[in-house]
């Protein structure tokens, strides 16, 4: 099964850079306080990377049936 993270934005995107401002719009991230979730891929964690002031990164767990 794949590993979900949850992302998190907790600083602001006044100031940020262009290149910031679309990772997080990528991201879907718009308003401080908001989240998304995604597989834990190469990609995603390269977007975390570019963002890695602005936000906070926890596990999913996800509970199999």
């Amino acid at each position: 099964m794949e590993q979900k993270i949850k992302v998190v934005l907790t600083g602001s995107l006044i100031g940020a850079k262009p290149a910031q401002k679309a990772t997080a719009a990528s991201l879907g991230l718009k308003k401080i306080g908001d989240a998304a979730i995604g597989v834990n891929t190469p990609a995603l964690l390269g977007k975390v990377k570019v963002l890695r002031h602005l936000v906070k990164v926890e596990p999913v767990s996800t509970v199999s049936e």
